[in-house]
């Protein structure tokens, strides 16, 4: 049986929440709190062990690619969702059924700098990049392997 070809994400956290400093101390971290169907669809149906991952700090001064990471282990359900406690709970997921699912990321390494999404944004070579586009909001998304390329020549 072929192995599938090797896949690339960017993945989006506040830096206040998780930033790369927290992965790379941490070394590998459950991405939980995926609350939005499509991203976790990303998650659970697109993404597989060794899949590359950019690490976006969004909702900060400069947002940008900081960082990359590795998908770690194959989609399983997000435990936050059970938890009363946890700002992620979902009181309609039931064990039985859960609707949210997370992979653990490791850290790979940092960028050399920042590539900043203004940045990004005035590169025609970018241009459909799922980013890039006005109202894309999700915290997973795919990248082409020449978007992958591309990003990583700029830094």
């Amino acid at each position: 049986m072929k192995k599938a070809a090797r896949q690339y994400w960017l993945m989006k956290s506040e830096p206040e929440a998780f930033s790369i400093d927290d992965l790379e101390r941490n070394r590998q971290e459950p991405w939980d709190g995926v609350r939005n169907y499509q991203a976790r669809n990303y998650m659970r149906d697109g993404m597989r062990i060794g899949d590359g991952v950019l690490f976006y700090h969004s909702n900060c001064a400069e947002p940008g690619i900081v960082g990359l990471a590795e998908v770690a282990t194959d989609a399983y359900p997000d435990p936050t969702q059970f938890d009363p406690e946890a700002l992620h709970f979902d009181p309609k997921s039931s064990r039985a059924a859960p609707r949210w699912a997370l992979v653990d990321v490791k850290f790979v390494r940092r960028l050399k700098r920042i590539i900043t999404l203004r940045e990004m944004q005035a590169d025609a070579a970018l241009a459909d990049m799922a980013l890039v586009r006005r109202g894309n909001r999700l915290s997973v998304m795919p990248v082409t392997p020449a978007q992958w390329k591309h990003l990583l020549a700029l830094e």
